[in-house]
């Protein structure tokens, strides 16, 4: 067995969300060992992180030029392998690039960036240094998601027709963010989170979805943005017409003023021959609609999935699994990526600048007079 990769992080100490979930996911297949972090600009909280965390003083600092430092000092069989980066929007390309140019690989929380221009500054950074640079873009890590794709690349549903896909949340309904909410907070800050509040922290994984799963580029949006509770600075509810560049048409809703909602992530996906639909609060079962006969449900683990797709499970059909299981898909893949094993390809810059150039169409559809605005990918096309 290969030794377990080292992983330090940028952020996630406490108070924090998605940095245990990080920690979590790439610890469960026993490729990771997280061995230190600058987990706080605070100096006293990163240190009662990395405490927590049983790590070694010295490995636990509150600044990532410190960090970056100290382990690009240490032996080559001691010095950490990847650094994941769980902060707020505005640092993902300066702490990215920073790890990049220090000789480390990067995985990364979504949005890639603030902008297009960063996501080429990281990509730029990648390719000079020769280091991966991945993405939490976590649904793509479903078990299922993987059985849609592969039934799509190969014909099942015929000529793809319709895209639909649906990201609602209830969360914000009221203005948490006014009153205290760290994690509200953030996310509807210009400044941390960038053009996009609700486009970036939700819509964007419905738009990676959309085209992951039916393999088909988006071409053009006709976007509507929406700011409902009263003082908020960004969007909190989404609305787009999709044009995919075979013709296929298709929709896409992210809001996170849905109230009631938790996670209702949905998609759908309609061809010449037939459908599918996958729900990531029903993650387990895939839904087959036909033409010309009775609709199937495939589910996690059963007989007639793809075998690539079945790889990513770790149970017997019957016991669920979810979204810890799916993210640490995505770090296993990060972990063969590094070791240059063969494993199905994981999001990364790719996805990224797709993504930040989706979030600056939509911006500009909604804000401007014409039907459509092309997803303009410039020099990364």
């Amino acid at each position: 067995m290969s030794r377990r990769l080292r992983l330090a992080m940028a952020g996630g100490g406490e108070g924090a969300f998605i940095g245990a979930v990080h920690r979590m996911a790439a610890a469960l297949d026993g490729d990771w060992e997280l061995v230190g972090g600058a987990f706080s600009t605070d100096a006293g909280r990163s240190h009662r992180s990395g405490a927590a965390l049983g790590l070694d003083p010295t490995r636990v600092h509150h600044d990532l030029a410190a960090l970056l430092a100290d382990e690009a000092s240490r032996p080559a069989d001691e010095r950490i392998d990847a650094l994941a980066i769980v902060t707020p929007n505005h640092l993902h390309a300066p702490m990215a690039i920073a790890a990049l140019e220090a000789g480390f690989h990067v995985f990364c929380e979504k949005p890639m960036a603030m902008s297009v221009e960063e996501a080429r500054a990281i990509a730029a950074a990648a390719k000079a240094n020769g280091r991966h640079f991945a993405l939490a873009f976590t649904y793509s890590g479903y078990a299922l998601v993987a059985e849609a794709r592969a039934r799509i690349a190969r014909g099942d549903l015929g000529e793809i027709r319709r895209v639909q896909v649906e990201y609602l949340q209830g969360w914000l309904s009221a203005p948490i963010d006014a009153d205290g909410n760290k994690q509200a907070a953030w996310r509807t800050d210009p400044a941390k989170a960038g053009i996009g509040g609700c486009l970036g922290d939700i819509g964007t994984h419905a738009f990676h979805l959309a085209e992951q799963v039916s393999g088909l580029p988006v071409a053009a949006v006709s976007a509507d943005l929406a700011t409902h509770v009263a003082g908020r600075r960004l969007d909190d509810d989404v609305g787009a017409l999709l044009r995919f560049d075979n013709g296929a048409r298709g929709t896409l809703v992210a809001s996170q003023v849905a109230a009631g909602e938790e996670n209702g992530l949905r998609l759908r996906v309609h061809g010449s021959l037939g459908g599918l639909e996958w729900s990531q609060m029903e993650p387990n079962t895939l839904t087959l609609r036909w033409l010309d006969r009775p609709a199937e449900i495939v589910r996690a683990g059963g007989p007639g999935m793809d075998a690539q797709a079945a790889a990513l499970l770790r149970t017997p059909a019957g016991h669920p699994e979810g979204y810890i299981e799916a993210f640490a898909n995505l770090y296993r893949g990060f972990a063969a990526m590094i070791r240059g094993d063969e494993e199905p390809a994981i999001p990364g810059v790719g996805d990224g600048l797709r993504t930040m150039a989706f979030i600056e169409a939509m911006v500009a559809s909604a804000a401007g007079a014409d039907k459509w605005t092309r997803i303009d990918m410039g020099e990364t096309a």
